[in-house]
């Protein structure tokens, strides 16, 4: 009789091919004791030890085997034979969340491979010089013998390589990583054992590619900070040979594994191929000035050999290496939810929404989204959605089956759903909403405009003296701005060029706008005057209307009107020039010239780095997806197409690093002015001005922790000027990564500690407070679309209008039409609130890492940071007294949400607080 013996399983398959690969591969030694087929490199690593004490290696070995391992010379004691230091490298590695079996098998392969000494080499570099090779002192083992798995960590596993060093070998100051499987790996950290120093870590976190795709060592230093004129003697080669591999060539195309940083022009926004509707202009230049972006060495497009061809949806545009998000992040927020919304969510909406794109025809409609949610197309929501991550999300974000939208009610109507209507709340989240950064001081009277008047008209502004005293309750003008009573959110000059175009989309209609405020005896903003401005025509040279609030019903309703466009300016402003220019843009030439110019032993690359974390991930999918032609933000803000050319005019008008900087820009809009005695050196005008007023406490702990830090680095006077790689970096910032601005006069100088401090504090400024003010109220403020549309649909009706009449039987109606049709409102509440939503592994400003002691290997920085981090919890505790303080009503009173957006910390999600160290969503 037969016996069926049970199939084996895929790795049962794996164990027993893994057994004849060891026989066939250790049969294949010769009776030198020689390894055929292995280089000299390669049979040391296979004589590293296989059956010592000290790695539990767990393949299985026959006693032909361990005959056959003798007769190649495995020694197993090689402190007696070498007469070194027994020394041990723990090799720490974060595999991938892999799921289907045909991958697990691979990822069980490379694990053997790796067990056995064939997968990773590691050399150990000395400090020390070789007299006879001029470079540092080595020693190398191949990677072999697993260790346990740490129990709460299943994705992160340890092997070891054992090396025996010399007595004279020094300190060990890097290592090289040769990996030769087949495909990458993350490599987290190597810790070395056996010094008497105790561990030494070469902190890493890093894609180590594999040999096919760049057949040099990967190079890793230990967590010791040198200046380059302190580099030691063995490590100065690999410190210049490591800088210029970042740096690449500058030609041809970058692949996926590349780890090359290079600067390109914004030319990679448009689509010339497919139509000439959706190209774009290049964004370099005198005209059309930008910061670079990353260089990905795309060929042209066919049409247009200025553009660089693109790569879409789901294809991902190239940034180096590790500054993808990493798979934790993917499955637990970022480029998952991102994705799952932009590819898979929108077009739901679209496909339900867009058959009838209609306007929301009462306020109980835009309330639906929150209570009722929308219904969506289950044969569209479904399409499409392969990955699993995506499926899970989107089942998430979706009830009822997959097919019901809902939303959070937005903070901003939580507490008082009738807020938005009013003139004090407009005016309060100039100072404490999401963009509190464009609101001056009024210096003078009258307003002129700087545009040119042969093509605008005339530059005095239609806002007369007359209609700003009918407000003033007695008061003069000349003595209001003398009192420093009166301010201005002014969008007149960089929106007036762009409003005949912007006019010609269909459904987009805006105006120029310049808006007054008073600031009254009880310490409160309220707008009195708003002025729209069109371009001049020959039948209405002086296109320019002027509204105040009024007393008749009429009055008020035209009133909301003017103010919805001013808020529709305020959007477009606030995201395309404060929120992607200002931050994210203009934050990729200070990370790429880091890189480049910075080794990862310089001092000043250690304090930057957890403040680049994420953002050229960020910003490739945003040109690939959000600020590119046809998406998001031209298909639901008011530029529309011009947008990003909007940008620019902003970068060229507006931007200059001096004045990024929280106190200089403080002073340039007229909002503070200098005080010594106060702690940033300023003092605000208005002293509720909760953005300012929280961010100057965040701005001083940034400061002091970056003074004393650049103080301690830098001791000897001159050697700022002297560090060669610091002056390259600053060079390069203001010469390539800003290239266009390069010639202003009013970039810092960097000749002294004072210089420097001022100029890493306004870059992880801009990293972390700018970023988290600006960024995560997106939602919260603007959820609510009546009280910041991102964009108007029709112009204010005149009195000799056919629109004017039909406002007057129904104004209400007539308010909901000229806002964002139900599908642009709809898509762009769900980007907003994945904007503003922080992710479960957020790194937040302050925050002291278990692994932070293996970043630096120095206890008075880590005393500095440590004395950071418990600044930021008194500064935590400042703000949340201010926002119980009635005193203070731009921030605590009846239905007003609580100023947070620049309270340190955070729990994941759409929270309205936190300060990530980083700009990374």
């Amino acid at each position: 009789m037969f016996t069926t013996q049970p199939r084996p399983t895929p790795l049962r398959q794996l164990e027993v091919l893994i057994s004849s690969t060891v026989r066939r591969d250790i049969a294949g030694s010769g009776k030198d004791g020689k390894l055929r087929g292995r280089s000299r490199t390669q049979v040391a690593g296979f004589r590293s030890r296989v059956t010592g004490n000290r790695v539990p290696v767990r393949a299985v070995i026959s006693k032909e085997d361990n005959k056959i391992l003798e007769g190649a010379k495995v020694v197993e004691n090689p402190k007696e034979f070498n007469g070194g230091i027994d020394v041990r490298a723990v090799i720490k590695i974060r595999k991938k969340m892999k799921e289907k079996i045909s991958e697990r098998i691979e990822d069980q392969w490379e694990s053997f491979v790796t067990g056995i000494g064939q997968g990773i080499l590691i050399q150990l570099i000395s400090e020390d010089i070789d007299p006879v090779t001029n470079s540092g002192k080595s020693v190398e083992s191949y990677v072999r013998g697993w260790l346990p798995r740490p129990s709460n960590h299943s994705y992160i596993v340890e092997y070891a390589a054992d090396f025996v060093v010399p007595y004279d070998f020094g300190h060990p100051g890097a290592t090289l990583i040769t990996n030769f499987h087949g495909k990458e790996f993350y490599l987290m950290e190597i810790v070395i054992h056996g010094f008497s120093e105790g561990p030494i870590f070469f902190p890493a976190n890093t894609w180590i590619h594999s040999r096919n795709d760049n057949p040099g060592s990967r190079i890793i230093f230990r967590n010791q900070a040198h200046l380059p004129s302190q580099t030691p003697a063995g490590l100065r080669d690999l410190r210049r040979e490591d800088l210029l591999s970042i740096r690449g060539n500058g030609k041809g195309e970058r692949k996926p594994h590349d780890r090359i940083y290079d600067y390109a022009p914004y030319n990679d926004l448009g689509k010339p191929d497919k139509g000439e509707d959706l190209a774009r202009p290049v964004l370099a230049g005198e005209e059309r000035p930008y910061p670079r972006r990353c260089r990905t060495g795309r060929p042209p497009s066919r049409t247009d050999p200025l553009s660089e061809s693109r790569i879409e949806k789901p294809h991902p545009v190239y940034v180096p290496r590790d500054e993808n998000f990493e798979e934790i992040k993917q499955n637990t927020f970022a480029a998952g939810r991102l994705k799952a919304v932009l590819h898979n969510l929108i077009p739901s909406i679209a496909a339900t929404l867009s058959s009838s794109d209609i306007s929301f025809n009462c306020f109980s409609d835009i309330d639906k989204l929150y209570n009722d949610g929308v219904l969506l197309k289950d044969e569209e929501q479904k399409e499409g959605i392969g990955n699993q991550f995506i499926a899970n999300f989107m089942k998430q974000a979706l009830t009822v089956g997959e097919r019901l939208l809902k939303y959070e009610i937005p903070a901003i109507i939580r507490r008082d759903r009738f807020s938005w209507l009013r003139d004090n709340e407009f005016a309060r989240q100039t100072l404490a909403g999401v963009n509190p950064v464009n609101i001056e001081l009024l210096k003078e009277f009258p307003i002129l405009s700087k545009l040119d008047p042969a093509e605008y008209g005339s530059p005095e502004s239609a806002i007369t003296k007359q209609l700003i005293e009918a407000e003033l309750n007695g008061m003069s003008v000349e003595e209001a701005i003398e009192k420093k009573r009166l301010f201005v959110l002014d969008y007149h000059d960089i929106l007036l060029p762009f409003i005949e175009k912007m006019n010609n989309l269909p459904g987009r209609k805006a105006y120029a706008s310049r808006t007054i405020f008073f600031y009254n005896q009880s310490n409160t903003l309220r707008p009195i005057v708003i002025e729209l401005s069109l371009p001049p025509t020959p039948s209405s040279p002086k296109n320019k209307r002027v509204f105040a609030h009024g007393h008749d019903a009429t009055s008020h309703w035209i009133w909301k009107q003017v103010k919805a466009h001013v808020c529709s300016n305020d959007a477009g402003i606030h995201q395309l020039v404060n929120h992607w220019l200002r931050t994210h843009a203009c934050m990729e030439p200070y990370i790429i010239a880091t890189h480049r110019q910075l080794s990862s032993m310089h001092p000043i690359y250690k304090l930057l780095h957890p403040h680049m974390r994420y953002t050229m991930e960020i910003n490739a999918l945003a040109r690939q997806s959000l600020i590119n032609g046809g998406g998001i933000i031209e298909a639901c803000f008011s530029p529309g197409k011009y947008a990003m050319e909007l940008s620019s005019a902003g970068y060229k008008s507006m931007w200059r690093f001096d004045m990024e900087a929280l106190p200089a820009d403080l002073i340039r809009r007229g909002m503070a002015v200098e005080d010594s005695s106060m702690p940033c050196g300023v003092k605000l005008l208005i002293e509720d001005y909760p953005y300012a007023s929280d961010g100057l406490l965040v701005w001083s702990a940034i400061e002091e922790l970056v003074r004393s830090y650049v103080e301690y680095i830098y001791s000897d006077p001159d050697s700022v000027t002297s560090d060669v790689e610091l002056q390259a970096w600053w060079n390069e910032i203001k010469n390539k990564g800003h290239y266009d601005k390069r010639n202003e006069p009013w970039w810092p100088k960097l000749n002294t500690k004072d210089d420097l401090s001022g100029i890493l504090t306004t870059m992880i400024w801009i990293a972390s407070g700018q970023h988290a003010a600006i960024n995560f109220g997106q939602y919260p403020f603007g959820g609510y679309v009546p009280n910041r549309p991102t964009l108007m649909r029709k112009l204010i009706p005149r009195e000799d209008d056919i629109a004017y009449e039909k406002f007057l039987l129904n104004p209400q109606l007539t308010f909901l039409s000229c806002l964002p049709t139900q599908l642009q409102a709809t898509k762009v509440m769900a980007v907003q609130e994945t904007l503003s939503t922080h992710s479960a592994d957020e790194e937040y400003l302050g925050q002291v890492h278990h692994l932070q002691s293996h970043w630096i290997n120095d206890h008075e920085i880590l005393k500095l940071f440590e004395k950071f981090a418990a600044k930021l919890g008194e500064i935590e505790e400042t703000v949340t007294k201010r926002n119980k303080d009635y005193r203070l009503r731009n921030r605590c009173g009846a239905g007003i949400p609580p100023y947070e957006l620049l309270l340190p910390s955070s729990g994941p999600g759409v929270t309205g607080r936190g300060i990530p160290n980083s700009i990374s969503i």
